[in-house]
């Protein structure tokens, strides 16, 4: 996240918020956010998300995920907002969605699907 210039900008109960800010280095042939920059703060999003629904010990890991792209992500900032949908025991069902800041207004852009997984703290594993 810090290569991409990322920042975790809000964090409550299965809630997170990553924004991102467009420089060229993220950008595909049309100068638009590159599809795997709107994949890796959705990706992040949702495992903060989850995350603040586990035990303080444990650590995420993302089993699988599916993101649809609905627009060219063409703007001055790419932001992710994760909910966590389903809070399991072992697995979270996490979804987030991607919108372009372009002139003060929003573009829905992307939208991911994702379960991520509990990972037991190191007290609780077998030695």
């Amino acid at each position: 996240m810090k290569h991409l210039g990322a920042e975790l900008v809000k964090l409550e109960p299965g809630h997170a918020e990553i924004r991102v800010p467009f420089r060229l280095g993220l950008a595909q042939q049309h100068n638009y956010f590159h599809a795997g920059v709107s994949g890796a703060i959705a990706d992040s999003a949702c495992g903060y998300a989850a995350f603040t629904l586990m035990p303080a010990e444990s650590s995420v890991l993302t089993v699988e995920y599916k993101m649809n792209l609905l627009a060219p992500a063409d703007g001055e900032e790419l932001i992710a907002r994760a909910n966590v949908l389903r809070s399991g025991r072992t697995l979270k069902i996490c979804i987030a969605d991607v919108y372009v800041r372009k002139y003060g207004a929003e573009v829905h852009c992307a939208t991911m699907l994702s379960t991520i997984m509990c990972l037991p703290g190191k007290s609780d594993r077998p030695q």
